[in-house]
């Protein structure tokens, strides 16, 4: 599986190389907390909305703990998008280790 770690995602983003991020939880979830300007499509919509996303796009998927994020980028892989990387740990790893101010659910 391809992943990317949240301190190797925090540099990117720092350094202005910024994938496209794509968030798969839940509504009630982003409410909670977010990545700032990242694309959400709940995973039960992926298969219903991927015409929304570049197969050419660098794109890095999360979730709350990286399980259903993985299955979208395994999905997204399947459909022939290119560079497609798991969150590894999901934002409840983002948030311990990059960000401990976000809050966790």
């Amino acid at each position: 599986m391809d992943e990317i770690g949240p301190q190797e995602l925090k540099a990117r983003l720092d350094a202005g190389d910024r994938p496209l991020l794509l968030d798969v939880r839940q509504d009630w979830e982003t409410r909670l907390c977010r990545l700032d300007n990242a694309v959400h499509i709940p995973i039960e919509e992926i298969e219903f909305r991927t015409d929304e996303l570049n197969p050419d796009d660098d794109i890095v998927v999360f979730c709350h703990q990286g399980v259903r994020s993985a299955a979208v980028a395994d999905y997204l892989r399947q459909l022939g998008f290119k560079k497609v990387r798991n969150l590894a740990g999901g934002l409840d790893y983002w948030a311990r280790t990059v960000d401990p101010g976000m809050r966790r659910y």
